[in-house]
C-alpha cells in the first residue's frame, strides 16, 4: 500500500526521476557559462565607449578628431597622471572657504572611467553631440555628463594652455614649407579671426557690443595664430563680437611676442602696421586696389602671391571650425566655459599633424 504524502510540495523524501549525471551536469553548465561571456562581450563590443573604436581609425577621427586610436591613447596617457586626480566642478562649488579637507577622488567614483570620460568630451567637441544624447549613449544621466564635460574643459583648458606653443625663429624655418621660402620667407605667423555665433541678449547694451555686423548676428570673436606650415600657434581669448580686428591684435598679446624682421601675414581688415613697426616687424596683407589699371596689374600680382600661400593656412583653420560645437548658437548659459571650450578645440587640432 503506497503513502501518499500530506503536502506534496514538501515531499523531499520523492525521487527525482531523470537527473543527468553529475559530469553531465557540470559540462552543461560550463557551455551555458561559455555562452554567457559570449554575449557578454559582443554586448560589451555594441556600448559606446571607446573600446568599440580601437580598430577603427576613420570613426576615432569623427568622434574625436585623433586620426588614431593609438594617438588618441597616448595623449591621454600624458593626461593620467593628473586626470587620475580630478575634482569635478560641483564639488569645487560645495567646498566652504577655508575647508582643508582632501576630497574624494572623484575619478574613480564615477560611473565612466577616465579615458572613457575623455572620449566622451570630444564627443561633445568634435560632434557637436547634445548632452541628452550623450547621456543616452553611455547610458548615464544628463547630469553627470555636464559635470564630465565641465570638468574636462577647464582641466584640458590648464593642462593645454601651460604649455608653450609659440615657436622660435629657428623651429619656425626648419618646418617652412617650400611655397613660403619662395615668397615669404621671414613669415612668423599669419593671424586670423573666428566669430562663434551666440544668443542675443536682453540687455540692450550687451546685444550692442556683442553684435557683428559680418555675421550679422551677436558674435563671440576670437583671434588664431598660425605658423607657416599649420600649427595653431596662439589662441586669443574671446571677446565681443563688435570688436575690430586691429584692436583684438592690439589687445590679445601677441603682439609682445612678435620680434624684429618677422614677417606677419594677415588679411585686409588687419591695418596692424603701426603696431608691428614699433617692434621692428612688417605685415603682408592682400593689397587695396585703386582705379590706377597698372597699380591694380601689381596689386592683382601680390595678391595671388599672398592667396597661394594663405590657401595652405585656411586649411588649418579649418580644422578648427571641425569642431561642430560651435555649429550653432551658443547658449548664454554656457558663456563661463566658452572660452576655455574655444581655446582646448584650438589647442587640439595641433594633434592632427602637419599640413604638409
Amino acid at each position: 500500500m503506497s503513502v501518499v504524502a500530506p503536502y506534496p510540495d514538501h515531499d523531499y523524501m520523492c525521487k527525482e526521476t531523470n537527473v543527468l549525471p553529475v559530469e553531465q551536469q557540470l559540462k552543461a553548465a560550463l557551455e551555458y557559462i561559455a555562452d554567457l561571456e559570449r554575449e557578454n562581450n559582443r554586448l560589451k563590443s555594441l556600448q559606446f565607449t571607446v573600446n568599440r573604436f580601437t580598430n577603427d581609425p576613420d570613426m576615432m577621427a569623427f568622434y574625436t578628431g585623433f586620426q588614431s586610436y593609438e594617438l588618441f591613447y597616448s595623449t591621454f596617457l600624458c593626461l593620467e597622471p593628473t586626470c587620475s586626480r580630478l575634482i569635478t566642478w560641483s564639488q569645487l562649488q560645495k567646498q566652504k572657504p577655508g575647508d582643508t579637507h582632501e576630497m574624494r577622488d572623484v575619478i574613480k567614483n564615477e560611473t565612466l572611467c577616465p579615458i572613457d570620460q575623455f572620449f566622451l568630451f570630444l564627443c561633445r567637441c568634435k560632434c557637436g553631440l547634445f548632452e541628452k544624447d550623450l547621456a543616452v549613449r553611455f547610458n548615464i544621466s544628463v547630469s553627470t555628463v555636464s559635470r564630465i564635460i565641465i570638468t574636462w574643459v577647464n582641466y584640458l583648458y590648464h593642462i593645454l594652455g601651460a604649455q608653450s606653443i609659440w615657436p622660435t625663429r629657428e623651429q619656425i624655418n626648419q618646418s617652412m614649407p617650400d611655397c613660403f621660402k619662395e615668397s615669404y620667407p621671414n613669415t612668423r605667423v599669419i593671424l586670423n579671426c573666428t566669430e562663434l555665433k551666440c544668443q542675443t541678449p536682453s540687455s540692450v547694451y550687451l546685444n550692442s557690443q556683442r553684435y557683428s555686423h559680418y555675421k550679422s548676428h551677436t558674435t563671440f570673436k576670437g583671434l588664431i595664430g598660425i605658423t607657416p606650415s599649420g600649427a595653431v600657434s596662439f589662441v586669443s581669448q574671446l571677446y565681443s563680437g563688435s570688436i575690430s580686428d586691429v584692436d583684438i591684435t592690439a589687445q590679445c598679446g601677441i603682439i609682445t611676442l612678435i620680434e624684429s624682421n618677422d614677417d606677419v601675414m594677415a588679411d585686409k581688415g588687419f591695418t596692424i602696421h603701426d603696431l608691428l613697426s614699433k617692434k621692428g616687424a612688417t605685415l603682408n596683407i592682400p593689397p587695396f586696389f585703386t582705379e590706377n589699371c597698372s597699380e591694380f596689374t601689381k596689386k592683382q600680382v601680390q595678391t595671388q602671391s599672398i592667396a597661394s600661400v594663405r590657401i595652405h593656412v585656411e586649411r588649418a583653420i579649418r580644422r578648427v571650425n571641425d569642431f561642430h560645437i560651435f555649429d550653432s548658437v551658443v547658449p548664454l548659459r554656457f558663456a563661463g566655459t566658452l572660452n576655455q571650450i574655444w581655446t582646448v578645440c584650438a589647442l587640439l587640432t595641433n594633434f592632427r599633424g602637419p599640413l604638409f
